[in-house]
Formats: C-alpha cells, sequence, structure tokens
C-alpha cells in the first residue's frame, strides 16, 4: 500500500479524433498531457482513417509524454485506457495499445469511462467538489451529477451532440476545421435571430432538427451567415441553458461545471455563469486542454479507480462503444 501513495498512471485516449497520451501522478500533478488530432481531409470523421492515424502517430506520442514528464517506462505503475463511449476503430487502437503495454510492463490495467473521466479531470482542474456537470462535445451532450453511487444523468441528447450540430453546418457552410470555433466567431458579428426549432422534450434535447432547419436557411441564401451562425448559437445554447437549469433547481448542486470541446465557447460560458449565480452556485470552467479529449483525464481517472480496487483482466478488456457512464460504479465518490 505504500507505493500506492505515489502511483504514476499513463493513460490512452483514443475515442474519436484525438490520440491523447497523458501521464499523471496520484497526488494530482499532471508530469504530462500529449494530443495529436486527426485532422479528416473531408467531411466528418472517418472512424478507421483516424484509427490508422492514431496506431501510425501512438509510439511518437508515447516518447513525447514520457521525454515531458521525465520518466522512463519502468516508472510507470498502471496503465488505464478509454474503454468506450466512442467509435469502435478508434477505441479499438487504444484498448490494443494499453493492452500491449501493460503486458510488457507487467503492471495493472484500468478501463475507463470516457465521459466520467472527462468529470473528473474537471473535478481535479476546478477543485470542484459535487457540482452538476454540463458535458458538451462533438460526441457527447449530457447533464450528469454523482448520487447514490453512481453518476446520474439528468438530461442528454435524443440523437445528435451539439458539437456535432455546430461542426456539420461549419462544414455545409465551408468554414474551416474544427467547425465549432469557426461558427462562434462569425456568430460574434451577427444581431438577427432567426426562427429555428427549439427542441426540448422533458428533461432532454433533439438538434438534429435544428441543425436541419439552419442548413436549408444556409442553402436558400437568404439570410446572413453571421446571423444564421448567430441564431444556431443562441437556439443550441438557450436549449442547454434550460435543461440544465432544471437539473440545477433539482438537485441543488452548489457548484456547476462545464466540460468538453464546446466548453471552450464563449457564449456557452457566459450562459452557464448566469445559471450558477441566479442559483447561488459557483460556476465552475475546465482550461481547454483538459476540457477537450485528453490522455491526462483517462491517466487520472484511472487512478481513481485503481486506488478503489478496480481493475480490468486483459483477457476481458474488450471495448464497448456505448457504455453509458450511469451504468458504472463509482467507488471513489462515496466517501465524499
Amino acid at each position: 500500500m505504500e507505493k500506492e501513495e505515489h502511483l504514476i498512471c499513463l493513460g490512452i485516449e483514443s475515442t474519436a479524433d484525438n490520440l491523447g497520451v497523458g501521464i499523471v501522478s496520484s497526488d494530482g500533478r499532471i508530469l504530462a498531457n500529449e494530443v495529436e488530432v486527426h485532422v479528416p481531409k473531408t467531411g466528418g470523421i472517418h472512424p478507421r482513417e483516424a484509427a490508422q492515424h492514431h496506431s501510425a502517430e501512438f509510439g511518437r506520442v508515447l516518447e513525447k509524454a514520457l521525454k515531458a514528464a521525465k520518466i522512463r517506462s519502468k516508472d510507470i505503475d498502471l496503465i488505464s485506457f478509454s474503454q468506450g463511449p466512442g467509435l469502435g476503430p478508434c477505441l479499438r487502437t487504444g484498448a490494443t495499445a494499453a493492452r500491449a503495454l501493460a503486458v510488457y510492463l507487467n503492471i495493472p490495467l484500468v478501463g475507463v469511462n470516457h465521459c466520467i473521466a472527462h468529470v473528473e479531470i474537471g473535478r481535479l482542474m476546478s477543485s470542484a467538489k459535487d457540482p452538476l456537470t454540463l458535458y458538451v462535445s462533438g460526441g457527447n451532450t449530457l447533464i450528469t451529477a454523482y448520487e447514490s453511487g453512481r453518476y446520474r444523468i439528468f438530461g442528454e441528447t435524443l440523437d445528435i451532440a451539439v458539437g456535432n450540430c455546430l461542426d456539420t453546418f461549419a462544414r455545409e457552410a465551408g468554414l474551416p476545421y474544427p467547425g465549432g470555433p469557426a461558427v462562434e466567431t462569425i456568430a460574434a458579428k451577427g444581431n438577427q435571430l432567426l426562427p429555428l426549432p427549439y427542441i426540448v422534450k422533458g428533461m432532454d434535447l433533439s438538434f438534429s432538427g435544428l441543425l436541419t432547419a439552419a442548413i436549408l436557411k444556409l442553402n436558400e441564401g437568404q439570410c446572413r451567415l453571421e446571423d444564421l451562425c448567430f441564431s444556431l448559437q443562441e437556439v443550441a445554447f438557450a436549449m442547454l441553458g434550460e435543461v440544465t437549469e432544471r437539473a440545477l433547481a433539482h438537485t441543488k448542486k452548489h457548484e456547476l461545471l462545464l466540460t468538453g470541446g464546446v466548453a471552450a465557447n464563449k457564449r456557452l460560458r457566459s450562459v452557464i455563469q448566469l445559471i450558477a449565480e441566479e442559483h447561488g452556485a459557483a460556476s465552475k470552467f475546465v482550461p481547454q486542454k483538459f476540457a477537450t479529449d485528453n490522455g491526462a483525464m483517462i491517466a487520472w481517472t484511472g487512478i481513481l479507480a485503481y486506488v478503489s480496487g478496480l481493475r480490468t483482466d486483459v483477457e476481458t478488456s474488450y471495448i464497448d462503444s456505448h457504455w453509458r457512464m450511469d451504468e458504472v460504479e463509482v467507488p471513489w465518490r462515496s466517501s465524499n
């Protein structure tokens, strides 16, 4: 048990277009956080192409991480990896690398839920204790909080994620990659709110109709792109704000955490900050390099899981591309 007080974990993130290798110590120090992004030549993410990119770049990214952390492979105490959810080919590439390292170094392996890792690195980097979290990215959109041993989901998208919505619209409009920041930049020059579908069903959201309507208006060419980007953002973020505010009122949490790739959006940050203030909660934000998909969040969550007694056998370390975070027991939070 003495060694567990000074653990070093190497985490591998490979759920989508980001390949991340992070190295974190059990006292919460980020020793390395190297990320290599696959940028598709055309369209959105092609899972097999992204997986091939991750496979080709893994050795180089691993070497950069070890160099940045100023350690050697023999100093690593355990390996953690994104076990799901995510794109199957990408997940399998990261899992294969993690298994190989764990076997070669003869150290434990821990599979990590990608969504939970976003919350845990958010808690670490923002000093949040027990927040309600809005997690928004290209692949996920959900509102979650810890309750009775698990992260419960209080609201989520019924179809596409908000990041996917913004990115797809950006591609249709011929905007540069990544699409979300490009939409945000152009939206800042808009001032007319155009009518677009606002779809909230109970505590859940739907963005596919909003996206379709925005693309139709784009193709009609009857409105300024600046106003269309402005309107798309305003409607999408108002939907997110409504559900988040209701969840905050229900859970009565004292902290509201925003994380995920879309969390860098200044307009969305202002919405979350206002909601938190109106409910007497503290708004918490994550530095962008830790809000987007990265290896450090996988390494940190791997440490939390390992110290709580969780292990993943190499023989049964299958990926699960649809692994929901509310299916996962979270023993490290039970004492909080």
